[in-house]
């Protein structure tokens, strides 16, 4: 298997690896997914994972969601 440049973040993301990268835990994730309202992903055999782009891509939703709200602080 070919070494990848450093700094390249892998396509598929384990939950484990997609919740380091959202700073959130595990769990949190999990229940995400049960609720519907996380970061999209999938089922691959018995593993669940998360494209990286899908995870760019919620991640700024969230934010865009925050900056948008005037009730919200910075």
């Amino acid at each position: 298997m070919p070494d990848r440049p450093a700094g390249h973040e892998p396509e598929l993301l384990t939950i484990v690896e997609a919740a380091e990268l959202l700073r959130a835990p595990v769990a949190t994730l999990r229940y995400w997914r049960h609720l519907g309202t996380g970061p999209r992903s999938f089922r691959l055999g018995r593993r669940v994972l998360y494209r990286a782009d899908d995870l760019r891509s919620w991640i700024d939703v969230q934010h865009g969601q925050v900056a948008n709200d005037p009730g919200s602080r910075r």
